[in-house]
């Protein structure tokens, strides 16, 4: 693997090696001369779309403030002490989404959303910690951050975002447009704004065990069989008849414990809920085009996913977008394609099999592929 100017000249190896989930990693000039990808007044009018998730934090003396998007207008810009969080603005623009790719070497199955958060001068969201991996991008302007590796997390209560009560930083840099700064989970830092300043947050899902079993167990309420009804012909009279009998949980024990998962069932249900579109994600269909118009374009032009799609794969399964669907072996070759480099190109689609093709149809006419050449 080579090294990466965006991890400061190290491998995509070395930097999981040396530095994933143990310890920061400041990267100067990580993307050299980067400029924001969006104005500020192309953030602003992002905002106002209930399609996009936002907050508004503000700041005075020990009172902190936040609001829920869609907004119709910020505050004054010259008004010191306020941030605005834009969350999956790689769902929404083409560059974020391109910047945010930069990252695949961790796998998809990881790799979260890209957010904007632009700050007037001495704006932050406070000291915090968060659950998951970050890089934090400098875009525009200046922007202090103090880090610690405290094992003190305790919160502020009574305020609306997590404030770390006993902060104690240990190292503080100030990042210029192009910097970067790696943190592992649960590092505790802050970031202040020294000037107006735009910083883009790679962040990584990471989802509790509690919140995957709930999930896993839902998933599973239709697959489970367990015939028949419960029965004691052989009941004795009871004097107790408030007490659950220990004959009556045996047997039922007995029956539930038939239930047993896979490794498949679980594999499905990770492909499915990991590629699963947030809820405030939703897909534009194309005009109506038959499936020969369609498979005729796909031969001259070639076809992508689209920003807000997420395709996965586990042999012999296809994951996209919350659906799952068993292929061939033939078939999950060229739609692994796909699914890692998020494009399939004109001359691979010739060999494509007519289930292949009627698939990519279908997705196309969802909304959820669109066409590699414009």
């Amino acid at each position: 693997m080579k090294k990466l100017t965006l991890l400061g000249n190290i491998t995509p190896a070395e930097f999981l090696r040396d530095y994933w989930h143990k310890k920061p990693l400041l990267i100067r000039q990580a993307i050299p001369d980067f400029k924001p990808l969006l104005s500020r007044d192309e953030l602003f009018a992002l905002v106002k779309s209930e399609d996009v998730e936002s907050r508004l934090i503000t700041h005075t003396g020990k009172q902190w403030e936040m609001e829920s998007g869609p907004f119709e207008a910020v505050p004054p810009l010259t008004q010191k002490n306020w941030t605005l969080l834009v969350q999956g603005v790689n769902l929404h623009d083409d560059a974020a989404d391109a910047l945010m790719r930069q990252f695949s070497f961790i796998p998809n199955t990881r790799l979260d959303d890209l957010m904007i958060s632009y700050a007037t001068e001495t704006g932050g969201v406070g000291a915090h910690f968060d659950s998951y991996d970050v890089f934090l991008l400098q875009a525009h302007g200046h922007r202090r951050w103090r880090i610690s590796a405290q094992e003190d997390l305790s919160l502020v209560d009574g305020v609306p975002l997590k404030i770390l009560k006993n902060f104690q930083p240990e190292e503080e840099f100030i990042l210029a447009p192009g910097d970067m700064l790696y943190l592992p989970p649960q590092y505790a830092h802050e970031g202040t704004a020294m000037d107006e300043c735009m910083t883009y947050s790679i962040g990584f899902r990471a989802p509790s065990y509690q919140e995957l079993g709930e999930a896993f167990l839902e998933s599973m309420i239709d697959t489970i069989d367990l015939p028949g009804r419960y029965a004691d012909p052989d009941l004795k009279p009871s004097n107790q008849p408030a007490e659950i009998s220990k004959t009556m949980l045996t047997r039922i024990s007995s029956e539930i414990n038939k239930v047993r998962f896979t490794s498949e069932d679980i594999a499905l249900f990770l492909g499915e809920y990991l590629s699963e579109p947030k809820s405030n994600v939703f897909f534009e269909a194309p005009p109506a085009l038959s499936r020969a118009k369609f498979l005729q374009q796909a031969k001259k032009r070639g076809v992508k996913l689209e920003r807000k799609s997420q395709m996965l794969y586990r042999d012999p399964y296809i994951f996209i977008n919350g659906t799952s669907f068993e292929v061939e072996s033939d078939d999950l070759g060229i739609l692994a394609v796909l699914a890692n480099e998020r494009m399939i190109s004109a001359e691979k689609i010739s060999f494509a099999s007519d289930d292949v093709i009627d698939a990519l149809h279908t997705w196309f006419t969802d909304g959820w592929l669109s066409w590699l050449e414009a």
